[in-house]
């Protein structure tokens, strides 16, 4: 009996401790809210902002700001200060590496529904993720972080990841993440090389059927459907500024070799008309920026180039240079496709590196 009654009051003082550390966590996550469920940062603490799909949410929903830049690894070397400077306008990164337009309409939803007055929307359009399918994302969406009922959070505020990488962390080594920077590319200067970019760069087998130029166009068709034009339909106080990125030539090998170069030009000229026919919408086209695309020190890879690009890049949505409209599009493509033909890849693959 008596061994019962201590087994007993052991047990008690156990459940206690552990419904007080919970308690504790919970309150704790709850109030430094690493990652922006509840409320807008805490003034002094230094958060540490680096995870895209658990963090974006979160800032949609409780920063300040008037425009927001969405889009892929393409976006993440835009710094925000750019747009106060050269327009005025208060500027939140929400980038997804590897970005869908699903991607882009999950964080639509909750940055329209925020509260915020959304003047401006800088979407980046990579035409290789929107021939996919309208529901397909990059990676697993936590559904819990990106609705708004607090009752499924349980995997947030007891989060082992969450106390120790977010909180305990940043308080032992304070290192606070700038946001008009955050999610930038890792590459430093050295690495912004034609030889680095060569060096790591494999060509594609070759592919001896040519694609249908059609063939990518039902898809297009389908995820620009659902995921993005509902938005600008919905939002004509909003004006979207849709650009293409800048590949690399090498990309454009990639295109060669696999075969799809007219279904490719026929993915850009599509998504540009049909975003065209909206008056709250501008389309800006820099695959055909020849100075850029054919100079590999301006590139980490393929596809990545440097933060000044970017920088170019906004410069160019105050400027209007390289906008496209219904009356020069086709011209512009041209442009392109011209770039493409008489480009010599020979002599590109003719050095070793």
């Amino acid at each position: 009996m008596k061994d019962g009654k201590e087994l007993k009051r052991w047990l008690a003082v156990f459940l206690t401790v552990f419904c007080g550390l919970t308690a504790v966590v919970v309150l704790l996550v709850v109030y430094v809210d690493p990652f922006f469920q509840y409320h807008s940062p805490l003034k002094d603490f230094p958060y540490v902002v680096d995870h895209q799909m658990n963090q974006n949410p979160g800032m949609a929903k409780h920063m300040e700001y008037d425009s927001v830049i969405l889009g892929s690894s393409m976006t993440v070397n835009f710094n925000t200060n750019w747009f106060r400077e050269l327009m005025g306008l208060q500027t939140l990164k929400l980038s997804y590496s590897g970005a869908f337009p699903k991607d882009q309409a999950n964080i639509m939803d909750i940055l329209f529904d925020s509260g915020n007055t959304v003047e401006a929307v800088f979407l980046g359009i990579d035409v290789i993720t929107y021939s996919g399918g309208v529901e397909e994302t990059k990676y697993p969406v936590p559904e819990y972080l990106y609705d708004d009922n607090v009752w499924n959070d349980v995997p947030y505020v007891l989060n082992k990841d969450v106390l120790l990488e977010y909180i305990l962390r940043p308080l032992a080594d304070p290192d606070k993440t700038d946001l008009a920077t955050v999610y930038a590319s890792w590459w430093t200067e050295e690495y912004y090389s034609k030889q680095w970019v060569m060096h790591n760069y494999v060509q594609p087998e070759t592919v001896e059927e040519e694609a249908d130029p059609e063939s990518y166009v039902e898809n297009v068709k389908a995820n620009l459907d659902a995921n993005i034009c509902p938005y600008v339909e919905r939002h004509s106080e909003t004006e979207f500024y849709v650009f293409f990125p800048p590949y690399s030539i090498l990309f454009w090998n990639d295109v060669l070799r696999e075969n799809h170069l007219e279904a490719t030009m026929r993915e850009y000229e599509y998504i540009s008309k049909r975003l065209l026919a909206y008056d709250n919408v501008r389309v800006f086209f820099f695959p055909n920026q020849e100075w850029i695309i054919c100079d590999l020190d301006c590139y980490a890879d393929y596809s990545h180039y440097h933060p000044d690009i970017n920088r170019y890049m906004t410069e160019c949505f105050v400027s209007g240079k390289c906008e496209v409209t219904e009356e020069n599009l086709r011209e512009e493509l041209g442009k392109m496709l011209e770039i493409v033909e008489n480009y010599d890849f020979g002599e590109l693959f003719s050095v070793e590196y």
